[in-house]
């Protein structure tokens, strides 16, 4: 009985050093920012989230079994400080967000495909993400430009088309219905980190 509880432990400890692996993070640091793009029948409009600087951390939970990282930790960005570069666009778009109803455009990070090679300045790189806006949740898939700017800092740039039909949301009109904002929006977001 002893001999078998030995082993039954030895097994146990050894599957474990060779399926753990330590966990890693990353600190959120400053110059974040999230960007869309749109257009209307009339123009094409930018609006910007810049200057995102609050201290998130970005855990993730490697396993040896796997190249796949997974990842917990998320951004917040006040939906109020969309700014369009024109007052009044600011506000339509912030109407249109539902910004007194659901103050926060919320990006859930799920996880990346793999660690950015440092050895690399650039390198692409897939992850999985949540986007929460205006109540509702969606789950996308993103290739990221992976930047190294330093020893232990990266810029980690994502790209996306998305609409606001995936959000259950119209697209505002302005004139009687003259000008109409067309569905799809491509938006950018701006990640700096420091790796611990």
């Amino acid at each position: 009985m002893q001999i078998l509880l030995f082993f039954l432990l030895f097994i146990s400890s050894f599957y474990k050093l060779f399926t753990d692996v330590p966990k890693q993070q990353w600190v959120v640091t400053k110059g974040c920012s999230i960007t869309v793009n749109g257009s209307t029948n009339v123009n094409k409009f930018n609006c910007a989230i810049a200057n995102y600087n609050q201290p998130d951390t970005l855990t993730f939970h490697p396993n040896k079994q796997s190249e796949i990282l997974k990842m917990t930790g998320k951004m917040k960005l006040p939906v109020e400080n969309f700014d369009c570069h024109n007052p009044m666009m600011s506000k339509d778009l912030q109407k249109t967000l539902k910004a007194k109803d659901f103050p926060y455009l919320e990006i859930h990070f799920i996880s990346l495909s793999r660690f950015p090679n440092q050895e690399l300045k650039n390198d692409k790189i897939k992850g999985v993400l949540i986007i929460k806006l205006a109540g509702v949740s969606k789950k996308i898939e993103i290739e990221y430009l992976s930047k190294n700017i330093e020893v232990n800092k990266l810029t980690l740039i994502g790209k996306k088309r998305i609409t606001f039909s995936d959000f259950n949301i119209i697209p505002p009109r302005k004139i009687g219905g003259m000008i109409k904002t067309n569905n799809e929006l491509d938006i950018e977001f701006v990640l700096n980190v420091k790796t611990l």
